[in-house]
């Protein structure tokens, strides 16, 4: 539940109203003088309980949710009116991670040296004898100029000061190249080139800011084989996908983001078209990594190589296994915690194992559509642990029967939703060929236990709706978060949109369109990013979106993880803004019979109402035949001309 959910949840919009209006009870509504215009002798203001808006019918014509009625009382921003209605619901906000000045400009003092390390190893591997190898190398590894370019790989030295001395020209101190982790600090006080006749690989956060370097040895002795930036105020790779800057519009577009592990692997693949692509660098992939991702797509597809995928998942108890400094990466998967971020995230986490033997960037150098199929093929957590411990084993054997039911049950009882689990349940005993009785009958504390965890988090994570949040409240917003989620991912949509929606006769899509005031900002902003022109729209909207509006929506677990036609996504969202419109119409027609049925409100006369309701009719017919169309409404005009 979302931080805005959480405060609708908790408070009840007649109690808000009720402080500054004198509301007066008629039927199931309220009904007071209108506090925004002046008007004492017609209460055209109304508050609808069930539904959680408010609406003036007299001069103001317009209403909202309780965010915007108190945005317009008080003359406040959504964020201001956040804080303040958070307070009242006693609901804790995150705090806005807001760096001083000073914090900013260190930052991108940080970022101008790292810049600078980028171009001087760049120009090491292409102007120098000694960059030849890490420029041959990546050659022979199949990658073009171009994506070396892209990518900015370079070389750095052997010596061990080499890089020191070129900024011994520059203006930066010696003690801001250690704060930027490109020198390592002796005992003694001075310091050393930390990277030295290695390839480079530069590392950027998701909006392409340079963070720090990934570095792979050239030479088979030097070890570690892989070494990173240290920890820095803009490192942490706990907290960075390699690749995300380059990656989240495709992630957005397929609604689908690809896990790998290594830095090529990566690269390869996006010079292979395949460009949802990101590496977690090495590390047990973290709760923070899978936040970057939540915002461009929440149906994720880890790739992992035969050795993670069986071994770490089935002789170390399903929990992550930690490798010991200087081995060579490895993307440990941890099947538990992944159930746990799918379930937190609501997310669609699926695993697919490479072929024995081979690197995505291998696989993929040797026919590309050979990783489209591999990914295609990835399974849930679940049932990947299933047939990954089922692997060189006889499932006649009772006793073997018995060990991987004992290892995946606890999996299936961590799972949430009961429809979810009861299906694992039954594809357990059926892949195991027994009766699902004696899956419920095993033995063990583990299912007790996943059932308190279960419900303690659910209690945790789920802050129980209050009454007045009814149905009616929640279905339009369940609409706008629909079509936003979308627009977000692809904002050019919106042209498209309105195109349709200009031939059936309607208006175009518009912030009116959106109650609830989060959407109604939400959706500003998509606008913004298609009236400037200063930088594409889907990077506009990762700068300015508030981290409050999470609008992607969960996924089921058995989503096919191919996307349907851009035609059929299109008309999905034609037929979300036209059902919101239809909605929206069934609530006016009910608040007009409400306020024509109240002697004291009949701001229109019998002849106005009946104009305004036949309005409203006709408007719902011409919806109603859209949505009854199986095509949207140029492709109808198509099939007529032919």
């Amino acid at each position: 539940m979302s931080v805005v959910d959480q405060i609708k949840a908790r408070l009840d919009i007649v109690d808000t109203v009720s402080q500054t209006v004198k509301l007066r009870r008629t039927g199931k509504n309220y009904i007071g003088f209108c506090p925004f215009h002046k008007n004492t002798r017609t209460p055209a203001f109304v508050v609808f309980p069930e539904t959680q808006t408010w609406r003036c019918f007299g001069q103001c014509n317009e209403g909202g949710d309780i965010f915007g009625y108190v945005m317009k009382r008080e003359g406040l921003d959504f964020n201001e009116t956040l804080k303040k209605l958070a307070e009242q619901a006693g609901v804790e906000l995150s705090p806005i991670t807001e760096h001083s000045q000073a914090q900013k400009d260190s930052h991108a003092r940080l970022q101008q040296i790292l810049d600078e390390a980028l171009r001087f190893y760049r120009q090491q591997m292409l102007e120098t004898e000694a960059g030849k190898k890490a420029l041959n190398y990546v050659k022979a590894r199949g990658l073009s100029d171009e994506t070396i370019k892209i990518w900015g790989l370079g070389y750095a030295p052997g010596g061990w000061d080499t890089l020191l001395k070129h900024f011994a020209k520059t203006e930066f101190q010696v003690s801001e190249l250690e704060d930027a982790g490109l020198l390592t600090l002796r005992d003694d006080g001075s310091s050393y080139d930390r990277f030295r006749d290695r390839l480079m690989f530069p590392i950027r956060n998701n909006l392409g800011k340079m963070t720090g370097f990934g570095a792979r040895a050239l030479n088979p002795d030097d070890v570690p084989k892989y070494l990173n930036s240290p920890k820095t105020e803009l490192f942490d790779k706990g907290h960075l996908l390699y690749g995300m800057d380059l990656a989240r519009r495709e992630m957005r577009q397929l609604n689908q983001a690809v896990i790998v592990e290594g830095y090529m692997d990566v690269i390869a693949l996006h010079q292979a078209g395949y460009k949802n692509v990101v590496a977690s660098m090495g590390t047990a992939l973290t709760e923070e990594q899978f936040g970057l991702l939540k915002r461009t797509t929440r149906n994720i597809v880890l790739a992992l190589d035969a050795d993670q995928a069986g071994q770490n998942a089935t002789l170390r108890g399903l929990e992550t296994a930690r490798r010991t400094m200087g081995e060579e990466l490895d993307m440990t998967f941890d099947s538990r915690g992944l159930l746990r971020f799918e379930r937190h995230l609501k997310a669609d986490i699926r695993v697919t194992t490479l072929p024995e033997g081979l690197d995505p960037d291998e696989i993929v150098n040797e026919d590309p559509e050979q990783w489209r199929a591999i990914v295609a093929n990835a399974k849930p957590i679940v049932v990947h642990v299933m047939q990954t411990l089922a692997q060189n084993q006889d499932l006649d054997d009772a006793k073997v029967k018995r060990e991987i039911a004992a290892q995946v049950m606890p999996l299936i009882e961590d799972i949430a939703d009961a429809v979810e689990r009861e299906g694992y349940r039954q594809q357990l005993a059926n892949f195991l060929r027994i009766d699902e009785r004696a899956l419920r009958a095993s033995p063990g504390p583990s299912g007790s236990q996943s059932r308190r965890r279960r419900l303690a988090e659910s209690e945790t994570e789920h802050t129980s709706p209050s009454p007045a949040l009814a149905n009616l409240s929640k279905r339009n917003r369940l609409l706008e978060t629909h079509i936003l989620s979308f627009l977000i991912r692809a904002p050019e949509t919106v042209y498209k949109l309105n195109r349709q929606l200009g031939i059936l006769n309607l208006s175009l899509l518009s912030q009116d369109d959106f109650q609830e005031s989060d959407c109604k900002l939400a959706f500003g902003i998509v606008q913004a990013s298609l009236e400037q022109d200063a930088e594409p729209a889907i990077d506009y909207l990762e700068q300015h979106l508030p981290d409050i509006f999470d609008p992607i929506e969960p996924q089921s677990p058995d989503l096919v993880i191919l996307e349907p036609s851009k035609e059929k996504q299109l008309l999905d969202q034609l037929k979300s803004v036209l059902r919101l419109r239809k909605n929206i119409i069934e609530d006016r027609q009910q608040e007009m019979q409400f306020i024509q049925s109240d002697p004291e409100m009949q701001e229109l006369s019998k002849e106005e109402a009946s104009s305004l309701y036949i309005e409203l009719l006709n408007k719902r017919r011409t919806i109603d035949h859209a949505l009854a169309s199986p095509f949207l409404p140029e492709d109808k005009i198509n099939k007529a001309k032919n």
